[in-house]
C-alpha cells in the first residue's frame, strides 16, 4: 500500500450529507441518482448500489461524500460527488454513515 503525505489527505473535501431524493438510472440495474443536501450547497451522485439497496435506503438519511471530485458522466447522468462505503465484495457495500445525526455539511476529518 503507496503512504502519502497528510498534505495530500487534505486536499479531499469528506463531507456528511443528508440524500433528499434517490431513484434509479433507467436502464442502468447498479445505479442510482442521489441528490444530496450538504448545507450550502446541493449535489447530485451517482452510485453503483442498485443491485444492493433500494433507493428508498437512502432517502432521508446521512452519508460520508467526497464533494471535490471533478465532474464525472456515468450513463448521461452527472455525479458530482461520491458516496464512501466499506466494500466486503461486489455485492456486500456498507455506505459509511456518522455514528450519530449531524448538520448537513460536516467536515470528516
Amino acid at each position: 500500500m503507496a503512504e502519502v503525505d497528510f498534505s495530500e489527505f487534505q486536499r479531499l473535501d469528506i463531507r456528511i450529507g443528508r440524500v433528499i431524493s434517490a431513484e434509479r438510472i433507467e436502464g442502468a440495474a447498479k445505479l442510482l441518482r442521489l441528490m444530496v443536501d450538504f448545507g450550502e450547497f446541493k449535489k447530485q451522485s451517482v452510485a453503483g448500489l442498485g443491485h444492493i439497496y433500494q433507493p428508498s435506503d437512502f432517502i432521508g438519511k446521512e452519508f460520508a461524500f467526497v464533494v471535490n471530485l471533478k465532474p464525472k458522466k456515468i450513463r448521461g447522468v452527472t455525479s458530482e460527488c461520491m458516496l464512501l462505503a466499506a466494500v466486503v465484495n461486489e455485492n456486500d457495500v456498507v455506505p459509511l454513515v456518522p455514528q450519530r445525526e449531524v448538520p448537513a455539511g460536516c467536515k470528516v476529518f
